[in-house]
């Protein structure tokens, strides 16, 4: 049972000097050495008193700690049959009960805080991931760890949450993902201890509330708490207000990007492919670049042709094309002759060129293609 002392310290984060946790060890300990004392002084006494061996005066003290009475050796004289009932029946015995109990109430006492969030964390090379979304956590985090786990690099990478959003502990649903919870606030340099945040591998600072620019000063906190470790190069950050970019960046994370809930294959880019999150991200606005359609019909061209055309016009960059299916075919090999009734491409938001003059560009690369064709075919010595 806890004493008042352990139930007062319960909520106390794993490290304090008073914690349930470091007095049961103490005790536990403290009855290891009791036992191990009343061993010694039972053997000493079996030697003293009944004649025997220290090898035979320590078997007849194991065999009656572990009550296994195998009935080789037992006490003959009144005194050593009085020093094992009131050493080993009474004390010794009593003592290896209760470090059972006291071992087993430890374990249970362990597992609660793990699931609290309160036990230090004890990995290396994982990811740490600083706040939680408010809306739709665990859905966000199946999805994220979901794609993590796609790159054979990550699928054995431990992923840690340090928040103070679950002091009761984390939904099953985010338990069944393999989360560890550690419960604190990512501005906390405790905290960041038990997360054991100079050995993570990468540092994910999520918005506190990814609808609130006021959550981007916290965001420069924790940063700055990574800055003053040299760990900020680790660190990809969310920040909510474009205008507070580039206080962020000015201590040098690893990436910045806008907080997209909905799509947080953003965030594993950032970690798998740093800068790639950069082109992700900018498909999101209207500022740079964006992608736009275009329909039109386009044959007798190889998709690598196509990209060469409009590249070398300066239209833009062809990302994807529509079939005679209506299907939206990405990225398809570049030897692919293709029949397309529409164009996808990434175009300047300050440029954005018209129908008439993608089918142009495509119509002179044709033209090139068919004359170097000429050329190359008049060039060719008679067989």
């Amino acid at each position: 049972m806890l004493t008042p002392a352990q139930r007062q310290a319960r909520n106390k984060p794993e490290g304090h000097p008073h914690t349930p946790g470091r007095m049961m060890r103490r005790r536990i300990r403290k009855l290891f050495l009791l036992l191990l004392s009343l061993l010694t002084v039972h053997g000493l006494l079996m030697m003293a008193l009944e004649g025997l061996s220290p090898l035979d005066a320590y078997w007849l003290t194991f065999t009656t700690l572990l009550t296994v009475g195998y009935g080789d050796l037992a006490p003959a004289t009144a005194g050593g049959r009085l020093v094992t009932v009131g050493l080993m029946y009474t004390a010794a015995i009593s003592t290896v009960t209760l470090i059972i109990s006291d071992y087993i109430e430890y374990r249970f006492y362990r597992r609660e805080r793990i699931l609290k969030g309160l036990w230090r964390l004890n990995v290396k090379d994982h990811i740490l991931i600083i706040n939680a979304p408010r809306h739709a956590a665990p859905q966000y985090f199946q999805r994220l760890i979901k794609q993590l786990r796609y790159d054979s690099s990550y699928q054995q990478t431990p992923v840690a949450l340090l928040c103070n959003r679950y002091p009761d502990g984390m939904p099953p649903e985010m338990q069944d993902i393999g989360l560890h919870l550690i419960h604190g606030s990512g501005n906390q340099v405790k905290s960041l201890e038990r997360a054991q945040v100079s050995r993570a591998r990468h540092i994910v600072v999520l918005a506190n509330d990814e609808g609130d620019s006021d959550s981007d000063s916290l965001t420069f906190d924790i940063l700055h708490r990574l800055e003053e470790r040299k760990l900020s190069r680790r660190a990809v950050v969310e920040c909510v207000s474009d205008e507070n970019r580039r206080r962020l960046e000015a201590l040098k994370p690893m990436s910045v990007i806008r907080p997209v809930r909905t799509y947080p294959e953003i965030m594993v880019r950032a970690l798998q492919a740093p800068g790639s999150e950069k082109v992700l991200e900018d498909l999101f606005n209207y500022e740079h670049d964006h992608p736009h359609r275009f329909n039109l019909e386009v044959g007798e061209l190889t998709w690598a042709h196509v990209v060469s055309a409009l590249i070398s016009a300066n239209l833009g960059t062809a990302m994807a094309y529509i079939d005679v299916d209506h299907q939206v075919v990405c990225h398809p090999p570049a030897d692919t002759l293709i029949k397309a009734t529409g164009l996808i491409l990434l175009v300047k938001s300050d440029r954005n060129p018209s129908t008439a003059e993608v089918a142009q560009a495509l119509e002179q690369h044709r033209q090139f293609l068919s004359q170097w064709n000429q050329l190359t075919a008049a060039s060719e010595p008679p067989s």
